[in-house]
Parts: structure tokens; sequence; C-alpha cells
């Protein structure tokens, strides 16, 4: 049964870091693709650009992409911002096993962590700092990540939030 579990969060939340756990260990299991925000970017040669609008269409562009991956028996994990309620909406009610994780973090955390110079440089349009954002109402899993917990550790949270472990074969 192909699934999307669409990872999202603020810059620097550490999407692509637990994203990346995630579609190592799903991988071995079934069919799966990692599709990362920035990668998609690149890909696309950014053609939605950073304003609100274009960042909402390239949102809902990679939602259309994991509906159609789905469909064809791939599971996805998605990295990415999206932060957008119409977005996430569209995704619960277009694809089929559609899981979403937030990981929620401190402004000051990602501030302190700043590995993209996004805010330290004052850069426009950084959601959450400078571009408004729509905080998830109601996804499936919402995972503190402030440093607390390793990214190992989110993923056994991950794991067994989403009964993926086989008691047999993953202790």
């Amino acid at each position: 049964m192909a699934e999307v579990y669409w990872v999202t969060g603020l810059a620097g939340a550490g999407k692509t870091t637990i994203g990346t756990l995630l579609y190592q260990f799903l991988r071995e299991r079934q069919p799966t693709i990692m599709l990362d925000g920035d990668e998609m970017r690149r890909v696309t040669g950014n053609i939605f650009g950073y304003t609100p609008e274009g960042r909402r269409e390239g949102a809902f562009m990679v939602g259309r992409l994991c509906d159609m991956l789905t469909r064809q028996g791939i599971t996805v994990v998605c990295c990415t911002i999206s932060m957008f309620h119409d977005v996430r909406a569209w995704n619960r009610e277009n694809i089929e096993n559609y899981r979403e994780i937030y990981l929620k973090v401190k402004m000051e955390t990602l501030f302190a962590r700043d590995q993209k110079g996004l805010y330290s440089h004052k850069q426009e349009n950084v959601m959450g700092v400078t571009a408004p954002f729509d905080e998830p109402r109601s996804p499936d899993l919402i995972l503190e990540n402030d440093g607390e917990k390793s990214p190992q550790e989110q993923l056994r949270i991950i794991q067994n939030h989403f009964h993926l472990l086989d008691t047999d074969t993953d202790r």
C-alpha cells in the first residue's frame, strides 16, 4: 500500500534530516522515493519563485506529483515547507494514505540553527519571519524538534506512531 509522508515545518526544522531517515527505512520494505522542497526547486528551475502565490502553486504541484506516484504504487516521503492550509486540505482530500508530520521548532532554535543563512541575512519571503505561514491545524503527528531528541529517536516515534515496525524484524 503506497503512502505519502508529508514532512512539513519551517526552514531548518529538520525535514530533510528526519525525512531521509524515514525514506531509508521505508525503501528497504517497499518502493519509495523522496521528494525534497529544495531539490524540487532545483529540478523545476524554481519556476514558481518565493512569493506566497508562487510557493502555494509549487506546493500544489508537489502534492499532485505525490498523488500521481502513490496511484502507481510508490510510497513518497515529501519534505517541504508548504505551510498552506488549502494545500494540506487538498492533499488530505485527494491523496489516499496521506500522513502529515509537522516538525515544530521554536523560532529561537531556528535562528540558532540557520543552516542556510535565511534567518540571519534578513532575506525576503522567509516563512515565519517575513512571510506569513499557516501552522498545521491537525497533522497526524507533531514532533517537537528543538534538539532534545536525536533524528534517530524522532524516526522511532514516527515508526511507532504509524505502526511501521515489524516486531519480528525491526527490534
